[in-house]
């Protein structure tokens, strides 16, 4: 893995956002983090709760590579702000942002509080509005910068999941991303999206386990979902964010890649 990685991303700074994980194992943001670091990126990495950033950062430094961990909620600019200063500080250029903050809530439209749906487009898309809003500044007076949004397949497909707070912030995130890629794209800005499936992080046990009624039926109904038999990984949405950060992604601009082992390609 570091070797195939090794050199993609030298001499960049990333700022990650969701850079934790909630539980243990690797969920995306944790993996993105290291992904980049073993790329050769400088990383900021950035999460809510300070532990599980200090995780990140100790697997970076351990294996030589060069990261601080931060704290911030993405719902606050002044926060995200503060971020964006201290990496600055530090290494003094973002290269690239990330951004993989985002939680699920279940329900349709009848069952879902007012309260979730706003907390829901709160967490998984003002904050994306936010940290773009801190760092395309600082990307604009470099002339460059790359931006690689989490959205999900949710937001594009019936999932099997009655989660609709979810699904349409996930579909924002698209059309966000897009409208960033188009605005900036000759002041040497992209920005792109990764849209997981189904995939096997702390992420599902935490918050889509309420779907069934135990661990081991989730895992096994998640896993017929995927064409391929088994669910992706956070490494699986790593790698194709290191890709999307490099400059051999330097032509590819307001994609929505899909990371779902072809799950999107199936009508039902």
């Amino acid at each position: 893995m570091e070797n195939a990685l090794a050199g993609r991303l030298r001499g960049k700074t990333a700022a990650v956002f969701g850079a934790g994980s909630i539980g243990e194992g690797w969920g995306n943001g944790k993996a993105v983090a290291v992904a980049f670091a073993r790329a050769g990126a400088k990383v900021a990495v950035i999460d809510v709760n300070g532990n599980a950033a200090a995780v990140t950062e100790k697997i970076i430094r351990e294996e030589g590579g060069t990261a601080q961990a931060m704290v911030a909620d993405a719902t606050s600019f002044s926060d995200i702000k503060a971020c964006i200063d201290k990496t600055l500080d530090a290494f003094g250029r973002i290269d690239i942002l990330h951004n993989n903050v985002g939680i699920t809530s279940q329900g349709g439209p009848v069952e879902t509080e007012e309260a979730t749906w706003d907390k829901v487009m709160a967490v998984n898309v003002k904050s994306m509005f936010l940290t773009c809003k801190a760092v395309l500044p600082v990307m604009e007076a470099q002339g460059s910068g790359a931006i690689v949004n989490i959205g999900a397949l949710g937001g594009v497909r019936w999932t099997g999941y009655a989660y609709c707070a979810y699904a349409a912030s996930k579909g924002a995130v698209n059309s966000f991303t897009q409208s960033i890629a188009l605005q900036y794209a000759a002041k040497g800005i992209r920005a792109n999206c990764i849209l997981p499936g189904v995939m096997d992080t702390p992420h599902i046990y935490s918050q889509i386990s309420g779907f069934y009624a135990g661990r081991d039926e989730m895992v096994a109904a998640r896993n017929r979902l995927s064409p391929t038999g088994s669910m992706g990984d956070g490494w699986d949405v790593a790698h194709a964010a290191v890709f999307l950060a490099s400059d051999e992604a330097k032509y590819i601009n307001g994609v929505e890649l899909l990371v779902d082992g072809g799950m999107h390609a199936r009508c039902g």
